[in-house]
């Protein structure tokens, strides 16, 4: 392994590829504490004290934007809006791609095309940009927020929407620089580093809560020696798991036609057509949780509403209909039964979703029988293409039931055993798919450039010789 880190720095090339990349996630985190001018970061402080082990749909909303926006909010910075509205672009370009027939022609010819529809992207990110910028700093001033005599001023507004926008333009340019110049996905690895950044503060924090001594946990100490074990033996085997799942794949054998030419025969070689398991990857997860911040939050504001109503007319009891909005909305609350099952259900229903819509087993089939290819046993064309769609709907199935166990994993550790959210969401969720995801992808480059080479990679040595990591696919 050391051997393979060295390695890395003895090809020139490779070399500077992770030098760069790494000086780029450098000015990411340097840019990070550049604070928004008139930002009051004592109260910010102050406000993500009182949010770290808050998991209400407000606490939990504040949680999935520093997601992607690269750390907690004790702080208001220019890169506040993080890579959030690119990737909202991003999503919308390749849905509008599958229903519009200009975008999809633009796909389907080749570079021009999707540089074309990159550009695109760029231009859809700046709206983006401006809402998101103004409905942050609108929550600023809402919550006091914002320095003493600077809420409300059009100086505070105009400075603040045009640092924000700036920032998140900046890292897309960042993430496209890291994509040409560099090593890896650039916009993955500034999530990648947004979510690293935060492990080691929740580290200290749950050695904070232990106690060490022979007596256990108790008092100011929650928790004991046998809650820090069984958290590091579960995020040891999700981490594996997830390592495997993202790997998985069902191997489709196609056969190759033979060509005669002269006295020549070509073709027939046997090969395989790879389908992912997981092929909706962490996206799934992103749509579930993303939606199930909605029904906590409107059914708090009505539980409130029906409360308070109740106390001014100071009658005992309620309506059936405030009774079952009261219901509901404890139902819903984090970690309980009716808000586990309908998030396992639109797991389900998004990962169905995305492969329907990314995958296109017509398309597909059409290209075998252009190649020459086919499935053997199987007729070119429709019989291939619906035998390629069944397949993947029996593999989504599988997929999407892991991604369920990834997503209640932290809900469990959180109310079964008392570990803060912010702390258990690193054994599970939308963070640990795509630090796994990313990470594979970015072994697999090395790899490749040191196989390359004729250098052994990371696991080409000892009795591995000749094995070769998948890593994440697009």
């Amino acid at each position: 392994m050391f051997k393979t880190f060295l390695n890395v720095f003895k090809v020139p090339e490779l070399r500077n590829k992770v030098l760069f990349t790494l000086f780029m996630l450098l000015i990411y985190r340097i840019g990070y504490h550049v604070t928004i001018p008139g930002a009051d970061q004592a109260a910010f402080a102050e406000m993500a004290e009182r949010q770290q082990s808050d998991t209400s749909a407000a606490g939990r909303l504040a949680s999935y934007v520093s997601l992607f926006s690269g750390g907690n909010l004790n702080q208001s910075t220019i890169f506040g809006l993080g890579v959030m509205p690119y990737i909202s672009a991003s999503i919308i370009m390749q849905l509008l791609t599958t229903v519009v027939p200009t975008l999809e022609k633009l796909k389907k010819e080749g570079q021009s095309g999707q540089r074309k529809i990159q550009e695109w992207t760029r231009f859809l990110m700046i709206p983006l940009c401006l809402t998101q910028a103004i409905m942050w700093l609108s929550y600023m001033e809402a919550q006091k927020l914002v320095a003493p005599g600077l809420a409300g001023t059009t100086a505070f507004w105009v400075v603040g929407t045009l640092a924000l926008t700036a920032g998140s333009v900046f890292l897309m340019w960042v993430g496209e620089q890291i994509d040409e110049y560099g090593l890896g996905n650039g916009i993955s690895l500034i999530i990648l580093a947004g979510i690293v950044s935060r492990m080691p503060s929740a580290v200290i924090e749950l050695f904070s809560l232990t106690s060490f001594t022979a007596g256990g946990s108790g008092g100011e100490k929650p928790l004991g020696v046998g809650h820090v074990i069984a958290l590091i033996c579960a995020f040891l085997i999700v981490v594996a798991g997830s390592i495997w799942v993202t790997q998985a794949q069902r191997r489709i054998p196609i056969q190759q036609a033979k060509h005669t030419r002269g006295r020549k025969v070509y073709g027939g070689q046997k090969q395989y057509l790879p389908l992912r398991v997981n092929h909706g990857g962490v996206m799934p997860i992103i749509f579930a949780q993303s939606l199930m911040l909605f029904p906590g939050m409107v059914l708090g504001a009505l539980a409130s509403s029906f409360a308070a109503s109740a106390a001014q007319a100071g009658s005992g009891g309620s309506g059936w209909f405030a009774n079952t909005i009261f219901f509901l909305n404890n139902q819903f609350g984090f970690g309980q039964f009716l808000y586990v099952l309908t998030e396992l259900c639109m797991i389900y229903f998004f990962a169905y979703f995305w492969t329907t819509v990314q995958f296109q087993p017509k398309e597909m089939a059409n290209q075998l029988r252009d190649y020459g290819s086919f499935v053997p046993g199987l007729r070119p064309g429709k019989r291939t293409a619906d035998y390629l769609e069944k397949v993947m709907m029996h593999i989504t199935y599988v997929g999407a039931g892991f991604l369920c166990v990834i997503a209640v994993v932290p809900i469990f550790v959180t109310t079964l055993i008392g570990i803060p959210y912010h702390i258990s969401a690193f054994i599970g969720g939308t963070g640990l798919l795509i630090v796994v995801s990313v990470a594979l992808d970015v072994v697999q480059r090395i790899e490749a450039n040191l196989l390359m080479r004729n250098y052994s990679g990371f696991l080409s040595e000892g009795g591995n010789k000749g094995k070769r990591i998948k890593g994440r696919q697009y």
